[in-house]
């Protein structure tokens, strides 16, 4: 079969799944050069047949071991996008229980399969006696590998089956929850946009109202995450780590910074950015004109007015995301025209549909899938910039033949996406003006300094949760509230210290991507420095990002934020480098209305 009729086998097997993501890709199919256009991930036989081969080829010579590593990333790619699809199906009609049904098959009969057989090509590689003689294209790749292999070891491929299902039953959760409102069944989502009300009542009953829908399965929760503390530090048992927070540190191979140095810089967010932010809310409750900071107080405009719908669909969303895109760089916009003339969209919320958002690589297609709930708010805006940075990143290693280079580590994914927020930012003229650009610029940056004490506190939380994994329901709330109160001070709790304590339980990282967060807090300081230089020279900054986009996963994570023209630091001198210029734009803001 011809590999350009790829997508279209794809397509007619995942409708029969009722997992269709796109229609045929109009940029061409990724050519596979081993795995067959009709290979179904699913099918173990199949899988096994293609690994088998693998494993008795001749490794003779460099060449023969450079295309061992292609071929074998090929069906790596291909075994994974069938758990992308599966995931992305569930998640976007929650109601479907065959979607859910599916995932977790796939998850607990492929994907642990999937290990023991990736194992083994690990094993080989390792066995070769020409891996010195790859050079430095696959020095990053035979680190990692090296790291997988200790880690290792098949009875946790069970465990983590397990897990999937639990994690899985909680996006069921998620999905499921819906508030009545004035008569209306309403989304989360929908209920959030309240906040931005310049009434305060209505802000009140809104919070009031997702916390009542957080809290009418918080024992439910409760157990799910007790059982993923459980699996996940069995894990780690089984590995000899003295917790899951080191194991996970392992696994997602953080070799440039330790959980020593990310306690040292939650005491750096206490220390530079909270009594930062502690000014400026203080300002904020002047300007509303209120005796202390309530949580729904949060998000409304401190300059008054009802806040707009900027639209009202995905084609009107789209048409301002061009518009912002296209004064970045023409190129961004054409990327991201790929994604709406290939349906490559799903970004409206709506009843059963499980929260959240996330760029998802479609690696069978080489593309990428944005999953997200925007219900018309600008928000929405910031959020699909940023998906929209991942996106730009998947299709720059669109045709890197080294599978495991076609991702970078999360924290420079993080750069990309948090950088084309701040690029953004800049570019607004075209698609807001008068006090909407206003909100939106003073979100932007306030939300690049709260993002500090946001990710201390559930980095802090994570740590403390797998180090002490025995911790009862009652000591996770009260943690939760204590650091609460570390990170954000300004808050009054007083007499409702009850809708405080099961808010952690909304946050999907803690049951899907466990101890991944810190990430964020790291990017943004890279991209609060790649905002800089794109200030001072719009064409260094656009060129030196995308160069370091397409370099992948190719580089350890310090040279990758190098070829982008920054550095990887997480310490008080970086932060008191980046957060100044942040808080000078917030001030200007607001010193141009006092």
């Amino acid at each position: 079969m011809k590999p350009e009729l790829l997508s279209q086998v794809l397509a007619r097997r995942y409708l029969m799944l009722g997992m269709e993501l796109t229609r045929t890709p109009d940029v061409g199919a990724r050519v596979f050069h081993y795995v067959p256009a009709e290979f179904d991930p699913s099918d173990l036989d199949a899988v096994q047949s293609l690994v088998e081969e693998l494993l008795a080829r001749p490794l003779a010579t460099v060449g023969e071991l450079c295309d061992f590593v292609f071929d074998w990333g090929e069906v790596m790619g291909r075994v994974w996008a069938g758990s992308s699809r599966r995931l992305t199906a569930m998640n976007r009609d929650t109601s479907k229980s065959e979607l859910k049904d599916e995932y977790v098959r796939y998850a607990q009969e492929v994907l642990p399969a999937w290990a023991k057989y990736n194992d083994q090509l690990v094993r080989r590689y390792l066995a070769s006696p020409y891996r010195s003689e790859l050079g430095d294209r696959f020095a990053v790749l035979d680190h990692r590998l090296q790291a997988d292999a200790d880690l290792y070891r098949e009875a946790n491929t069970k465990l983590t089956a397990d897990a999937t299902a639990h994690r899985a039953r909680y996006q069921e959760i998620q999905g499921a929850l819906s508030i009545e409102w004035d008569g209306e069944k309403c989304t989360r989502q929908q209920i959030g946009a309240h906040l931005s009300e310049p009434d305060r009542a209505l802000r009140e009953r809104a919070y009031r109202a997702l916390i009542a829908s957080t809290s009418s399965h918080a024992e439910e929760v409760d157990a799910i995450y007790d059982e993923l503390i459980a699996l996940r530090t069995k894990m780690a048992d089984n590995t000899g780590h003295d917790s899951y927070v080191e194991y996970r540190f392992a696994e997602m191979h953080r070799f440039d910074y330790t959980p020593d140095d990310c306690l040292a810089f939650h005491a750096a967010v206490d220390e530079v950015v909270v009594p930062e932010l502690t000014r400026l809310y203080e300002d904020r409750r002047r300007r509303l004109g209120i005796e202390s900071l309530r949580p729904w107080d949060m998000n409304v405009s401190v300059f008054g007015g009802e806040p707009q719908t900027l639209f009202e669909d995905q084609d009107g969303l789209v048409a301002i995301l061009d518009g912002i895109l296209s004064g970045v760089d023409s190129v961004f916009s054409k990327e991201f025209d790929i994604l709406v003339r290939n349906g490559l969209l799903d970004v409206m919320s709506r009843p059963n549909k499980a929260p959240g958002g996330y760029n998802c690589s479609v690696e069978d297609i080489g593309l990428p899938f944005i999953f997200y709930n925007a219900v018309g708010r600008r928000h929405d805006l910031r959020v699909m910039l940023h998906e929209g940075g991942h996106a730009f990143h998947t299709i720059a290693t669109r045709e890197e033949r080294v599978q495991a280079y076609r991702h970078a580590p999360v924290e420079f994914c993080e750069v990309a996406s948090m950088a084309m927020e701040l690029f953004g930012i800049e570019r607004l003229e075209s698609v807001l003006t008068g006090a909407e650009k206003r909100d939106f610029t003073l979100d932007q940056f306030l939300g690049c300094l709260t993002i500090f004490p946001r990710v201390a506190r559930m980095d802090a939380f994570q740590i403390w949760a797998y180090r002490h994994p025995k911790h009862s329901h009652a000591d996770r709330n009260a943690k939760w509230s204590e650091l609460t109160d570390r990170f954000f001070p300004h808050l009054d709790w007083s007499g409702i210290e009850d809708l405080r304590q099961d808010n952690w339980q909304v946050t999907p990282h803690l049951f899907t991507h466990p101890m991944y967060y810190i990430e964020y807090a790291l990017a943004q300081i890279g991209a609060l420095q790649l905002w800089q230089v794109e200030r001072k020279d719009h064409a260094t900054a656009i060129a030196g990002y995308r160069s370091a986009l397409a370099l992948g996963g190719s580089q350890p994570l310090p040279k990758l934020f190098q070829a982008a023209g920054i550095r990887f630091a997480m310490d008080k001198a970086v932060l008191r480098e980046v957060v100044p210029p942040a808080l000078e734009r917030i001030d200007a803001i607001l010193s141009a209305t006092t």
